[in-house]
Protein backbone atom coordinates (compact mmCIF):
# COMPACT_ATOMS: atom_id res chain seq x y z
CA UNK A 1 0.00 0.00 0.00
CA UNK A 2 2.64 2.28 0.98
CA UNK A 3 3.79 1.79 -2.37
CA UNK A 4 0.69 2.59 -4.37
CA UNK A 5 0.13 6.26 -2.70
CA UNK A 6 3.51 7.27 -3.40
CA UNK A 7 2.83 7.02 -7.51
CA UNK A 8 -0.59 8.33 -7.07
CA UNK A 9 1.53 11.56 -5.11
CA UNK A 10 3.99 11.39 -8.07
CA UNK A 11 0.97 11.68 -10.87
CA UNK A 12 -0.61 14.52 -9.34
CA UNK A 13 3.65 16.20 -9.37
CA UNK A 14 3.65 16.06 -12.74
CA UNK A 15 0.61 16.94 -13.84
CA UNK A 16 1.28 20.43 -10.89
CA UNK A 17 4.40 21.09 -12.86
CA UNK A 18 2.61 20.56 -16.66
CA UNK A 19 -0.06 23.07 -15.39
CA UNK A 20 2.07 26.46 -15.68
CA UNK A 21 3.14 25.71 -18.82
CA UNK A 22 0.06 24.98 -20.62
CA UNK A 23 -0.91 28.52 -18.77
CA UNK A 24 1.91 30.50 -20.24
CA UNK A 25 1.14 28.36 -23.44
CA UNK A 26 -2.46 29.90 -23.81
CA UNK A 27 -1.27 33.63 -22.71
CA UNK A 28 1.14 33.56 -25.44
CA UNK A 29 -1.36 32.35 -28.06
CA UNK A 30 -4.25 34.87 -26.91
CA UNK A 31 -1.46 37.34 -26.53
CA UNK A 32 1.13 37.46 -29.33
CA UNK A 33 0.27 34.41 -31.52
CA UNK A 34 -3.39 34.83 -32.45
CA UNK A 35 -3.29 38.85 -32.70
CA UNK A 36 -0.55 38.50 -35.51
CA UNK A 37 -2.01 35.96 -37.42
CA UNK A 38 -5.29 38.08 -37.52
CA UNK A 39 -3.04 41.32 -38.83
CA UNK A 40 -1.27 38.68 -41.16
CA UNK A 41 -4.38 37.89 -42.78
CA UNK A 42 -6.10 41.81 -42.88
CA UNK A 43 -2.75 42.48 -45.19
CA UNK A 44 -3.32 39.57 -47.26
CA UNK A 45 -6.76 41.22 -47.96
CA UNK A 46 -5.70 44.34 -48.36
CA UNK A 47 -3.04 43.49 -50.69
CA UNK A 48 -5.45 40.90 -52.73
CA UNK A 49 -7.72 43.90 -53.37
CA UNK A 50 -5.34 45.60 -54.87
CA UNK A 51 -6.85 47.48 -58.16
CA UNK A 52 -5.87 50.21 -60.82
CA UNK A 53 -6.54 53.70 -59.15
CA UNK A 54 -5.85 52.96 -55.78
CA UNK A 55 -3.81 55.91 -53.96
CA UNK A 56 -1.16 53.65 -52.00
CA UNK A 57 1.58 54.34 -49.90
CA UNK A 58 4.49 52.40 -49.65
CA UNK A 59 6.52 50.63 -46.36
CA UNK A 60 9.60 53.30 -47.57
CA UNK A 61 7.04 55.85 -47.80
CA UNK A 62 6.39 57.05 -51.46
CA UNK A 63 2.75 57.37 -52.65
CA UNK A 64 1.26 57.06 -55.54
CA UNK A 65 -1.09 55.54 -58.08
CA UNK A 66 -1.79 51.89 -58.93
CA UNK A 67 -1.21 52.14 -63.04
CA UNK A 68 -0.61 47.91 -63.63
CA UNK A 69 -1.15 44.81 -61.50
CA UNK A 70 0.82 41.44 -62.11
CA UNK A 71 0.76 38.53 -59.05
CA UNK A 72 4.48 39.80 -57.95
CA UNK A 73 4.57 43.17 -58.83
CA UNK A 74 2.61 47.03 -58.78
CA UNK A 75 3.69 50.04 -60.98
CA UNK A 76 3.11 53.16 -59.43
CA UNK A 77 2.70 56.81 -61.31
CA UNK A 78 4.29 59.22 -58.34
CA UNK A 79 3.92 61.88 -60.68
CA UNK A 80 2.63 62.85 -64.39
CA UNK A 81 5.85 61.23 -65.91
CA UNK A 82 7.16 59.12 -63.27
CA UNK A 83 6.51 55.31 -63.18
CA UNK A 84 8.40 53.09 -60.36
CA UNK A 85 7.83 49.25 -60.16
CA UNK A 86 7.75 47.97 -56.46
CA UNK A 87 6.83 44.06 -55.22
CA UNK A 88 3.21 43.79 -54.22
CA UNK A 89 5.00 43.10 -50.62
CA UNK A 90 5.97 46.66 -50.53
CA UNK A 91 2.10 48.31 -50.32
CA UNK A 92 1.62 49.26 -46.77
CA UNK A 93 -1.44 50.92 -46.81
CA UNK A 94 -4.18 51.83 -49.38
CA UNK A 95 -5.26 55.52 -48.94
CA UNK A 96 -8.16 56.03 -51.27
CA UNK A 97 -9.70 53.34 -52.82
CA UNK A 98 -10.71 53.60 -56.62
CA UNK A 99 -14.28 53.50 -57.68
CA UNK A 100 -15.97 50.25 -58.68
CA UNK A 101 -16.17 49.99 -61.92
CA UNK A 102 -19.40 48.52 -63.37
CA UNK A 103 -19.21 46.74 -67.01
CA UNK A 104 -22.26 46.65 -68.77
Amino acid sequence: MWLAGEAQTGGAGIIQMIWPFVLMFAVFYFLLIRPQQKKQKQRTSMLNQLKKGDKISTIGGLHGTVVELTDDTVVLRVNDTTKMTFERSAINTIITSAPEVKES
